[in-house]
């Protein structure tokens, strides 16, 4: 076990619900030059310090877990950093698996943790997705919501921590979910009417649900075979809310009513806010409890997968 604790969290959405026939979506305005994104990290940043009941000062590393940059440099977090703790010398970092940001940095944030490199992390998911969504792709436009999620972690003597994680990419779907434009594969110069999409994201929503199916059942039978547990021993499931479709995962995998927490109706698919966004709520509402087993699982582009067992 890579022993850790929870000290605190804090989560917000974007502020206007525009409702779709599958469920309410969280989005900010659209305006071209915006703060949005920095806003929400910055507000659940200072919530979770403040409920964590320290200062700024004692959090010796930031990583920002998400699927879009607020620039192409330098990192999120470093811009967080200037925002929340200016000349204070904190290392930043950001850490980019998309959907599945959250969960990577966890396992990052643990190893560092377990070495005493650091002993407080400052962990910072959620993406402005409003800003890159395609109105005249359907399939996609209603599923996303903004987010800022913010997660304090740190070391512990007690029983608590990661037991397991295992991440895998199958680049056959590399291309199921991007956005090609905007860096050096298609530079910003080419942006015109004309290449416009290109610079939106764009999905083949079928193709990553039968990728998805083939290979996330497989990943978490070795989940369960490596620990020696069967899907009943696991508490909650916090999976990330892709889409309508964890309802298929749900039977595919045989769980029992109740064990995979599931807010798409409400939320969306908040991309790297997902997960701990789900977490932090079911917390709140009581879902999930102190001493609980719980699962993150996800898929994001790439095609990535995550699995990541915690003991609470």
């Amino acid at each position: 076990m890579r022993r850790m604790k929870i000290r605190s969290y804090a989560y917000t959405k974007g502020p206007d619900e525009i409702k779709f026939k599958d469920g309410s979506r969280w989005r900010h305005p659209y305006c071209a030059k915006n703060s949005y994104q920095l806003d929400m990290y910055e507000k659940v940043s200072q919530e979770a310090v403040e409920k964590a009941g320290i200062e700024m000062s004692d959090i010796d590393l930031i990583i920002v877990a998400s699927a879009g940059m607020v620039q192409m440099i330098p990192c999120t977090a470093a811009l967080l950093q200037e925002r929340i703790a200016p000349n204070s010398g904190i290392p930043c970092m950001d850490v980019n698996t998309t959907c599945t940001s959250f969960i990577t940095a966890l396992d990052v944030a643990s190893s560092f943790l377990v070495t005493e490199l650091y002993q407080r992390i400052l962990i910072v998911s959620g993406d402005l997705v409003s800003h890159f969504i395609n109105p005249n792709q359907e399939e996609s436009y209603r599923l996303f919501s903004d987010s800022g999620v913010a997660f304090i972690v740190e070391t512990t003597k007690e029983n608590k921590g990661i037991l397991y994680s295992k991440q895998e990419t199958w680049s056959e779907g590399a291309h199921t979910t991007e956005i090609r434009g905007g860096l050096t594969a298609y530079g910003p110069s080419l942006y015109s009417e004309d290449t416009k999409e290109d610079f939106l994201f764009d999905m083949d929503g079928k193709s990553v649900l039968m990728l998805t199916l083939d290979k996330l059942p497989k990943m978490l039978k070795e989940t369960l075979q490596h620990n020696n547990i069967q899907l009943s021993d696991i508490s909650k499931i916090v999976p990330h809310q892709a889409s309508r479709a964890l309802f298929i995962v749900e039977r595919k995998l045989k769980l029992k009513k109740g064990q995979l927490i599931n807010y798409f109706e409400e939320l969306g698919n908040m991309v790297s806010g997902s997960v701990p966004y789900t977490l932090g709520l079911a917390m709140d509402q009581g879902e999930i409890k102190e001493g609980d087993l719980i699962l993150l699982i996800g898929t994001a582009a790439g095609l990535t997968m995550n699995c990541m067992l915690i003991q609470l």
